[in-house]
Order: structure tokens, then C-alpha cells, then sequence
């Protein structure tokens, strides 16, 4: 394998770190109502920090695949959004700091990728890695969002119930880091927070505050939240709106709302008793609802 360490280049003046967390925001591959999108740019908005470490993405990504815009402006090329990754040094609300890796998902070079970041962690003296991911599902956004939890050592998720049994899903840079890191013997968690799959091309804002949420909870990070849940309870009510204006969208709600009551109270065998005929699948009702909700979309950009 090629040098890991010729993959990014180290700040100068690094401060000596005790025990940091780190903070893992890949986009590119799943990232439901832009949930981590929202929550690592909520943090640099935020926070105050600096740039420890960047990534050489001419290794690592297929610009192909996703191509940067420009901006072309009547007669010349105005400008170009360069993609960057970069791992950043910031301090959270009470002053303690933490790192946080951010930036698009590497196409190439996994595991010389990843042996870079664990050589990062080491460096650093990392003591715990958090990832960051969000998944549509089939819930609805009349209910909490709520989140799957999954780490390295069953001890460090503590009291987070298991949504999923075994499945298989196509990997990620995000959890195959943890995945390795495990085995390197590093602890690492993640949380993937559920969102609406009929609203996962929208901003979901509740979701990208879970996230933060749950990091806090698990760290003692003390992030902040406040202007992503005032942005959630806006998606809210303009959701609402838009689902009490069409009956048969409001119905499938409603299905959905029973479907997710009775899975949390273990008993889905007893749901189709309750009605007078089957109710629509899952993705029958994502389906209907992403349908219903782009229409409604549309008819508002016409009348502007």
C-alpha cells in the first residue's frame, strides 16, 4: 500500500489534544433530508476552529461521478466550487475541543483512506469516533425522530433500543471507517437518524438536530441545536399544511402513524385487524406522499 500519510498535509503550530473526540460528516452516498450536510455546517457556522488537516480529493474522488459546479456568467467562467476534505479542530459551546472530519465521501483509495485517518486518530490521541449518517424510513414526520445507534463496543451505546436486526446494505466510507476501526481496536459508534422517506430529497432539519443531539448525549459535547430546531418546527407546519389539504395524503398518514404506534408496541400482527382492509406498503405510501408533495411543490413555483 502507498504511503497513507502523502494523502493530506498537516497544519502547522498543531496543540497538543486530551483525548478529543472525533466527528465523522461524510456526504455523497445516503444522506436523507441532508441531515449531515445541515449538521456539520451548522457546526462550522458555528463553532469557532481551524483547519488541522486536508485531504488531496485529486486521489480520492471521481469528479466524473460528481462533478463540482461552475458559474457561468454571461461571458467568462465566474466561478468553480472546489469540493474540500478536511479534518477541523473546533471547541463546542463550553470551550472543549473536538474534531470533526468533513467533506465529500472518498470514491478511491478506501483503505489507504482510512489507514491515513486512523493514523490521524493515533496522532491526535482520539478517544472516541462518531459517526453520522441519516436513512429514510418508513415513519412519519408526525412522530419524534428517532435514530439507530451502532458502535464498535455494545457498552458505548448505552441505553439505545436496536431498530434493525440483520440486514445488508452496500457499504460506506462512514461505517466501513468504523467497521476497521474496531478491529484496529479503536471505540467507535454512529448514529443514523430515520427520516420521512417521503420527505428524504427535502431539508429535514429535526433529523440533522437529532444527530447533534445524540453526539451531546453520548460525549458530553455540549453543541449546539437551537437554530436547527427552530428550522424544524417551520418544516413542520409548512408539512402539515401541505398533508391537511389532501385527503387521501392525510389518510396515509394516518396509516403510517399506526404502523409505527404498533411497531413500537411490539404487536404489527394485530395492525390489519383494526382496519377494513390490507393497508399500503411502505413504499406504496412513500411513493403516494413524494407524489402528493412535489405536486403541491410545483403548483407553488407556478403561481410565483
Amino acid at each position: 500500500m502507498l504511503d497513507p500519510h502523502e494523502l493530506y498535509e498537516l497544519a502547522d503550530d498543531l496543540p497538543a489534544l486530551d483525548g478529543p473526540v472525533l466527528i465523522q460528516a461524510f456526504t455523497g452516498f445516503v444522506d436523507a433530508g441532508s441531515a449531515i450536510q445541515m449538521a456539520r455546517e451548522h457546526l462550522l457556522e458555528h463553532l469557532d476552529g481551524r483547519v488541522v488537516a486536508t485531504f488531496d480529493l485529486d486521489q480520492l474522488l471521481d469528479y466524473r461521478s460528481r462533478r463540482p459546479p461552475m458559474i457561468f456568467m454571461e461571458d467568462h467562467w465566474e466561478s468553480y466550487e472546489q469540493p474540500r476534505l478536511a479534518l477541523h479542530l473546533l471547541h463546542d459551546q463550553l470551550g472543549t475541543p473536538f474534531l470533526l472530519l468533513a467533506g465529500p465521501e472518498p470514491d478511491m483509495q478506501w483503505e489507504r483512506f482510512i489507514a491515513a485517518v486512523t493514523g490521524l486518530i493515533e496522532h491526535f490521541g482520539v478517544r472516541l469516533t462518531v459517526g453520522l449518517n441519516a436513512i429514510p424510513m418508513a415513519v412519519p414526520h408526525t412522530r419524534p425522530v428517532s435514530v439507530t445507534a451502532h458502535a464498535t463496543d455494545r457498552r458505548l451505546l448505552g441505553d439505545h433500543e436496536s431498530w434493525l436486526q440483520r440486514v445488508q446494505v452496500p457499504a460506506s466510507m462512514g461505517n466501513l471507517l468504523e467497521f476497521r476501526l474496531g478491529e484496529s481496536g479503536h471505540d467507535a459508534l454512529g448514529f443514523a437518524a430515520h427520516v420521512p422517506h417521503y420527505l428524504a430529497q427535502t431539508t429535514y432539519p429535526a433529523a440533522a438536530e437529532l444527530l447533534l443531539d445524540s453526539v451531546s448525549a453520548n460525549t458530553g459535547l455540549a453543541l449546539p441545536t437551537g437554530e436547527l430546531r427552530d428550522a424544524a418546527e417551520l418544516i413542520r407546519e409548512e408539512v402539515d399544511k401541505q398533508v391537511a389539504e389532501d385527503e387521501q395524503a392525510s389518510r396515509l398518514v394516518t396509516s403510517l402513524e399506526q404502523q409505527y404506534d404498533a411497531f413500537l408496541r411490539g404487536r404489527r400482527s394485530n395492525l390489519l385487524a383494526d382496519t377494513d382492509g390490507p393497508l399500503p406498503t411502505a413504499e406504496e405510501l412513500g411513493a403516494e406522499l413524494e407524489r402528493f408533495l412535489a405536486e403541491q411543490a410545483k403548483d407553488k413555483d407556478n403561481e410565483n
